[in-house]
């Protein structure tokens, strides 16, 4: 069985517990956390909100810990950084704990408590991701490929990558058998795009939305296929690049 949901709201606490699930927010906050821990990031730990970061910078070792964000495309005021994976250089993030917050992605990632095993997906690190897909869809026999949508609702961008992920974990397989009507809509828009990543990227809502606040190149950063070779895992409400924990509460 592999389930794809278009936004955290359409799935419930039930649908998660116990399973293995990939998270996609691919414009951008996936795309980032990869970029982050691909250029030695030590963790990224999503939050629900702003004092949460603050509260989080306090309590942690405050010299080597960043925060990271936005809020509706624009700066959140005291962030160090935003929620771009150009920003994620080795010389920026290099051992360093990123606390972030965004409007989407990081929601989707803290509403997979009770998850067997999280992971998180993007185009950047795509054939790690439909490996490990494909593996978990194998030995478990279930897979959730949840999108963190565009403000709770459907996004064309993280869709097309739901879809990419459901076509890994099927190992090429055209069979729509054991998949909800979600990953077939996901897998049908692969199909009508190919490989034609930037452009379906470009004609989301949130690709035109980058581009109207001249965050255009970001587009092309998101849509650069195994850019950043990692496998982050989101575990006791860090994404590292250690190994996940099977049976995680």
């Amino acid at each position: 069985m592999i389930d794809v949901a278009f936004a955290p709201n359409d799935v419930a606490a039930a649908d998660v517990a116990g399973r293995a699930v990939v998270v996609i927010d691919v414009l951008r906050a996936t795309t980032t956390i990869c970029a982050a821990l691909a250029h030695g990031a030590r963790a990224v730990i999503p939050v629900a909100d702003t004092q949460e970061a603050s509260r989080l910078l306090q309590a942690l070792d405050r010299p080597n810990v960043l925060l990271a964000g936005e809020r509706q495309l624009e700066p959140i005021p005291g962030f160090q950084l935003g929620n771009s994976p150009r920003e994620m250089t080795r010389e920026v993030v290099g051992g360093k704990t990123l606390v972030m917050k965004t409007t989407n992605g990081t929601g989707a990632l803290l509403a997979t408590a009770g998850a067997r095993e999280v992971v998180v997906g993007a185009m950047v690190n795509l054939t790690l991701v439909g490996e490990r897909a494909r593996a978990l869809h194998a030995e478990h026999g279930s897979l959730l490929v949840l999108c963190a949508g565009r403000e709770t609702g459907f996004g064309l961008d993280d869709a097309y990558v739901a879809g990419r992920i459901v076509q890994a974990a099927l190992g090429g397989k055209r069979t729509r058998k054991g998949l909800n009507d979600s990953a077939i809509a996901a897998l049908d828009l692969v199909r009508r795009y190919g490989e034609r990543v930037e452009r379906v990227f470009g004609l989301s809502r949130a690709g035109r939305e980058l581009i109207k606040h001249g965050l255009g190149e970001d587009i092309a950063a998101a849509a650069a296929v195994d850019a950043c070779p990692v496998l982050p895992t989101f575990h006791d409400r860090r994404v590292t690049l250690g190994a996940a924990a099977p049976g995680r509460a």
